[in-house]
């Protein structure tokens, strides 16, 4: 059983970064594909980001080129480096599979992007 909790969130001003983890309390050795989804206030939750265990990643093309997602095995964490952020980035941003394990979901760490 992998249980994840996300942290790193908070306020932040247009341009600036975050970075947000997501803690395994098991090990994720098992779990192929890791990402990181999220959901603004009335809008659906989508991926943002993935990666494969194998290093693969994937992202979103609102978030190509600024955000950076890696996973740390021997920690049991995946991360997600959120550079020249921008309004539109503001939301929860949860960790998950990929597809999604409906037990997994958690409560999610919010970013506000605001000036």
């Amino acid at each position: 059983q992998v249980q994840l909790v996300e942290s790193g969130g908070g306020l932040v001003q247009p341009g600036g970064s975050l970075r947000l983890s997501c803690a395994a309390s098991g090990s994720i050795f098992s779990i192929n594909v890791m990402g990181w989804y999220r959901q603004a206030p009335g809008k659906q939750r989508t991926l943002v980001a993935h990666i494969i265990r194998g290093g693969r990643t994937y992202y979103a093309d609102s978030v190509k080129g600024r955000f950076t997602i890696s996973r740390d095995n021997a920690k049991n964490t995946v991360y997600l480096q959120m550079n020249s952020l921008k309004l539109e980035d503001t939301a929860v941003y949860y960790c998950n599979t990929v597809p999604p394990t409906y037990a997994y979901w958690g409560q999610g760490t919010q970013v506000t992007v605001s000036s």
